[in-house]
């Protein structure tokens, strides 16, 4: 059977019903996370901000290779009420980890890659982490679950 299978691709491979490789996508990956970023300074403007309209610091480090966190990207910014809840109470900032880029910041918040990309790091108004969030346990099968993240967000907001 698995012959008949073999020369069936063939078959159809020289006919070209079938791509011999798989398509690929012609549409590049947004570049979500500035590779160029000092972490140090991008957190310093949002611990200014925060202070200044009450509200806590979301860090969200990741990659713009990282799959996981570009779905955590689009749903923040696509699902309507968890924008309204970052946009309220967080300072959102995304720090890129690529190839050990920030690989200080990594370390001054407890080596939070350690659970993967993307993981979130929430800050009080003064810089302090309050806490360490691994992604995964946001996940629902193959994408991000509303529930858990919306929970997620209102358990962290400033009070």
């Amino acid at each position: 059977m698995k012959t008949a299978c073999t020369l069936g691709l063939v078959l159809m491979l020289s006919a070209g019903l079938v791509a011999a490789e798989p398509a690929k996508s012609t549409t590049p990956k947004p570049k979500i996370y500035d590779e160029s970023a000092d972490g140090s300074k991008q957190i310093d403007d949002a611990l200014a901000l925060a202070k200044k309209e009450k509200k806590r610091v979301l860090l969200q480090f990741g990659a713009n290779w990282c799959g996981w966190c570009l779905k955590l990207h689009k749903l923040f910014e696509s699902d309507k009420e968890i924008a309204a809840k970052l946009k309220a109470g967080y300072v959102v900032v995304l720090i890129d980890v690529n190839e050990e880029h920030n690989s200080d910041i990594n370390e001054r918040y407890g080596k939070p890659t350690k659970h993967g990309l993307p993981v979130i790091v929430v800050l009080d108004a003064d810089g302090k982490q309050l806490t360490t969030q691994d992604t995964g346990k946001l996940e629902e099968g193959d994408h991000h679950d509303v529930k858990k993240v919306k929970a997620f967000l209102r358990e962290w907001a400033a009070k």
